[in-house]
């Protein structure tokens, strides 16, 4: 399954204590248990593609390792590593998951982080293989950052079209949606929480898949295209790019918010910056370089934030990935055997007791943020690109 983005989290308020199973939800993760297993047992290696010698964004071969770690999230088994060029400063996941190392790594990711939809279900009760850290990072994408988001477009002509891309259940629509009441919202997706957007009113169209792929009845359609915590996600965030620009009418603008790999708390924290979110994240895009792909594609750049794009979240997601590398193991279906009845005592006893952790780190999150997001603690940005008349032709099909 191609990779969908996951949006930077940022919590709308202190993390809750769990939620008990129910035998049904114990059951289910049983039957997964069996799967996971026998897919464990062929080792982790060939997830992963040989490693490359050399950057893929400029080609250097002075490449440093930046970053080796488990998966702290999830905490599947692996190790995954982040080198970074000297000379451009693109940072990337390598060796790269293969397609099928992304399906594995990516399944039940999304059942457990999505929000009101895919949190409770098997009677109502949350997954107890939802880690720690997801639960506390869950609430990621609140309706505010979504406004914020789209107010960055106020300034432009109010579009007749807006393509959102890695739309996931299609909360950005719906809250754009007030600012821009004559604005028709489609959501792509590769998964199908797309349809569920759909069937919710979210959005007006739905296409499920990757966007390069979809060019071709696509092309010309939007307006607007945003891309939100997406590039990061993608193998080839050039290809990516040269999609979106393609299915943009001359005039039309992409809006991009990715991490910021210069921010000052990736050095501080290590592997505990949640911005790394290894395995998921394969590529780190210094500004500039985003900026010289965009001129190198016949785009304006019309703006670019580092302020407001900031989401203060890294001391609490910091803090909720150590406490949860630190508790018990919950009931994931890819560990070897289920927790005892202690082990879920104690794992529940601990996890409400560092909930007044949780929570004064986020206070101090939240209040540094106005301060923070004007230094290089700053930790993603925005551009707005406009796509010029004269642009239009290197983006044909056979360029994709």
């Amino acid at each position: 399954m191609p990779p969908t983005p996951v949006t930077p989290p940022s919590p709308a308020t202190p993390p809750t204590p769990p939620v008990p199973v129910t035998s049904a939800a114990r059951q289910s993760v049983a039957q997964r248990r069996a799967v996971y297993l026998g897919e464990l047992a062929q080792g982790t290696d060939r997830f992963h593609e040989p490693r490359r010698p050399d950057c893929p964004w400029c080609g250097s071969t002075r490449l440093r390792t930046r970053l080796r770690t488990p998966d702290l999230l999830q905490h599947k088994p692996g190790t995954f590593v982040v080198d970074e060029c000297e000379d451009c400063a693109h940072a990337f996941q390598n060796p790269r998951l293969t397609t099928e190392g992304l399906a594995f790594y990516y399944r039940d990711f999304y059942e457990n982080q999505d929000g009101g939809e895919e949190q409770r279900e098997h009677g109502g009760e949350r997954h107890e293989h939802e880690s720690f850290a997801e639960r506390t990072l869950r609430s990621h994408a609140g309706r505010r950052r979504h406004e914020a988001a789209a107010r960055a477009m106020l300034p432009f002509p109010e579009p007749e079209s807006w393509l959102d891309v890695g739309t996931g259940h299609g909360h950005f629509p719906a809250a754009a949606k007030e600012l821009f009441t004559y604005t028709s919202f489609d959501g792509l997706d590769p998964t199908a929480r797309v349809d569920k957007a759909l069937a919710a009113g979210r959005v007006e169209e739905a296409h499920r898949g990757r966007l390069p792929d979809l060019v071709g009845r696509l092309r010309a359609r939007y307006d607007v295209v945003s891309m939100f915590h997406h590039l990061e996600h993608s193998p080839d965030p050039r290809e990516e790019l040269r999609a979106a620009l393609a299915v943009l009418r001359p005039g039309g603008h992409l809006l991009v918010e990715v991490p910021d790999p210069d921010c000052a708390f990736g050095a501080l924290l290590g592997k505990w910056w949640v911005s790394y979110c290894q395995p998921q994240h394969l590529h780190l895009m210094p500004l500039r370089n985003l900026l010289d792909e965009l001129d190198a594609l016949g785009c304006s750049v019309v703006s670019t934030d580092r302020r407001e794009p900031h989401v203060p979240y890294d001391l609490t997601g910091a803090l909720a990935l150590a406490i949860g590398n630190r508790l018990p193991g919950g009931d994931e279906p890819w560990r070897p055997a289920p927790p005892t009845d202690l082990q879920r005592t104690l794992r529940t006893a601990l996890t409400r007791a560092a909930a007044p952790l949780l929570a004064s780190a986020f206070v101090l999150d939240q209040a540094l943020a106005p301060l923070l997001r004007r230094t290089r603690f700053s930790n993603a940005y925005r551009i707005i690109a406009r796509k010029n008349p004269r642009g239009a032709s290197p983006f044909d099909a056979a360029s994709l």
